[in-house]
Formats: C-alpha cells, structure tokens, sequence
C-alpha cells in the first residue's frame, strides 16, 4: 500500500548547497559592512538585509513547499532576485571607487570558485579572507560567491518547476490521494 500522506516530506533546507552558499554570503556581506562603510551608511542596510532576504527566501520556500509549490517556486525566485540586487550592490562598490573587477576566468576568481566547489564549504572557509583582506578583494570574492549561489538557485528552479509539472501541486496530491483511498477501501 502506497503512503496515504499527500504532504511529502519538506523543510530541510541545510541539505540545501544554494542554502548553504547564501548562509556564506550573509555572514560575508554583514562583516564586509561593518569593515567597510561608516556606521549610519544607509548601503549597509540595504545590503545586509538584501543578503539576509537571499538566504532566508531559501528557508522559507523549503519549509512551505509540503504544502505549496507554487509559494516555493516564488520564495525561491525572491531569494535569487534579492541575491541579484546584492550583487549589482557590490559591482557599483567596486566601479564607484575604480577597483578592479575580477574576470570570470582570472586566478582570483578561479581560486575563490575552487573553494566553493567544496561541498562541506562554510563561512570559515572564508574568514580569513573576509577578515584580512582588502575591501575590494572582499567585495570580488563575495561576486565570486553570489554567481556560485545564482547559479544554484537557477538549477534549484529550474528542477522545482519541472517537478511541478510531473507531480502537480498539493490539490493534485489530495485528489490521488483520495482516490486511491477509496480504491484501496473498495478493494478490501
């Protein structure tokens, strides 16, 4: 006999790398503020909470998504779009102060893109470069980052919408569901 429940099973949103990359990019983007602009800035703000938005769309999606795909794939699209805007946010940083950009391809950016190929990668994976680095290597790095988790949530969308077309939503569910309970009771 099938399992009855209609709500699979949901929220484990640490199991997430998307997740874990943007927990990576809030504790980056919160220390790069606090080292880099003088306190009152209102671009703290706006950064932070733009970092924050990214990783806590993810947890909010996981934990809806038992019970809500199309939630799911919207807070999940949030977190991509709030990623987005950090990451125009650490371009003008670099642009208005004339500092280098890295090249997708560049030593920099090959180094910080083999570290995040780490699965187990953290924050501490980070820290010493966030902590001792110059703002513009900082600045670079969190680019570096913010692509990583992009491209992430791009495939995370990517496959939550084609689930959603081979499984349906949560009325389709309860209505199998409860079919194949009436089935199962007609049968016995």
């Amino acid at each position: 006999m099938k399992n009855p429940s209609f709500i699979p099973p949901h929220g484990s949103y640490r199991d997430l790398h998307s997740f874990r990359k943007a927990e990576i990019i809030y504790g980056l983007t919160f220390r790069f503020c606090q080292r880099f602009f003088t306190r009152g800035d209102r671009t703290i703000d706006q950064m932070v909470q733009a970092a924050r938005s990214g990783k806590q769309n993810i947890v909010e999606g996981a934990q809806i998504s038992g019970t809500s795909k199309e939630m799911e794939i919207k807070l999940v699209n949030v977190a991509r779009a709030s990623l987005q805007e950090l990451l125009e946010d650490y371009y003008d940083f670099l642009r208005v102060r004339d500092f280098r950009i890295w090249e997708k391809g560049s030593r920099e950016a090959l180094f910080v893109r083999k570290l995040g190929g780490n699965p187990d990668a953290d924050f501490d994976t980070y820290r010493e470069f966030i902590e001792t680095r110059s703002a513009d290597v900082v600045a670079n790095i969190a680019i570096c980052l913010i692509h990583q988790a992009n491209y992430l949530l791009d495939r995370q969308i990517s496959h939550l919408e084609k689930s959603f077309l081979d499984e349906g939503g949560i009325r389709e569910r309860m209505s199998r569901a409860r079919r194949d309970s009436r089935l199962n009771r007609r049968q016995t």
